[in-house]
């Protein structure tokens, strides 16, 4: 097998036309250039240069060898630009899992920012439940996966990201709907239309209400942000919303502010402990704290 080293002297020395001017451009000493161009003619089982008065010219054989030199080098050289691209975060593939609710208020303007000031890097984007995310991240399928308050867990490492306040949805009419805000105890005697699956979404609604010493009757299950604000402007109850889930506002609904406690559901990001730093999901996550402080 030919030695890449050693081709990439024979090219010096093709280039500067002698072994001393060679030996000059890399730091060797003209014995030490000589010594490896005849073992790579060992190599190559043909003579490579050939005397011209003081110096030297390629043979054939040694012209063929520095073309393949010349792009070696330049392929080399590529492979490190790209290297060091990828090291700081400029180029690669990030594979990240959100679940619905954090896409258009985080998500999207963290992916928005990184086209922007990184557009080598792509993302990769998924919808996921939770056990899903999490299993993809331990294992190494997705970079990073948020999560809504997640217990710390062996192999993780949590970023918080921001408190998500659950706001009150009233049907225009209710007795509290003309005020800024209303205390979560005025709404212990009042039906509910639940808007979460059992989980740490519907979790934060209950420990919130639990402090304000009561337990919410639940009428109708809808397990959506949407269809629960219709069955609340149908006037089958009221309903707690997470900021970022509202969305688009039904008409038949007014929003108010909620104290005494505040419901908040925790956003997290989920990276893997032992994964190599990756500067373009430090960046991500930094892009998403951004979106989040927004």
């Amino acid at each position: 097998m030919l030695d890449v080293r050693r081709m990439q002297v024979l090219r010096a020395v093709v280039g500067t036309g002698s072994v001393t001017a060679a030996a000059a451009r890399l730091g060797y000493t003209p014995s030490a250039v000589s010594q490896q161009v005849a073992a790579l003619e060992k190599e190559a089982g043909v003579e490579l240069l050939e005397r011209v008065g003081r110096g030297v010219r390629p043979t054939a054989a040694g012209l063929l060898l520095t073309e393949y030199a010349d792009a070696i080098g330049r392929q080399v050289a590529e492979a490190e630009t790209a290297l060091a691209d990828l090291v700081a975060g400029r180029t690669g593939r990030l594979a990240v899992r959100y679940f619905a609710t954090a896409g258009a208020g985080l998500v999207a303007p963290a992916v928005a920012r990184v086209r922007q000031e990184h557009p080598g890097v792509r993302v990769e984007l998924r919808l996921a439940e939770p056990g899903e995310a999490l299993a993809d991240v331990k294992e190494g399928r997705a970079d990073l996966a948020l999560l809504v308050r997640t217990e710390a867990s062996d192999g993780l490492r949590l970023e918080r990201l921001l408190d998500d306040p659950y706001l009150a949805v009233l049907p225009r009419g209710h007795r509290l709907a003309a005020r800024r805000s209303v205390r979560l105890e005025e709404l212990a005697e009042e039906a509910w239309v639940g808007s979460e699956w059992p989980g740490p979404c519907l979790d934060a609604q209950l420990d919130a209400c639990a402090l304000a010493g009561f337990r919410p009757r639940f009428v109708v299950e809808s397990e959506d942000y949407v269809t629960a604000q219709g069955f609340v402007a149908a006037g089958l109850g009221v309903a707690l919303v997470p900021r970022l889930g509202l969305g688009s506002r039904h008409p038949g609904v007014v929003v108010r502010e909620v104290r005494d406690p505040v419901p908040v559901r925790g956003i997290q990001a989920a990276v893997r402990a032992s994964a190599p730093s990756q500067p373009a999901v430090e960046f991500f996550i930094e892009a998403l704290r951004t979106a989040a402080d927004g």
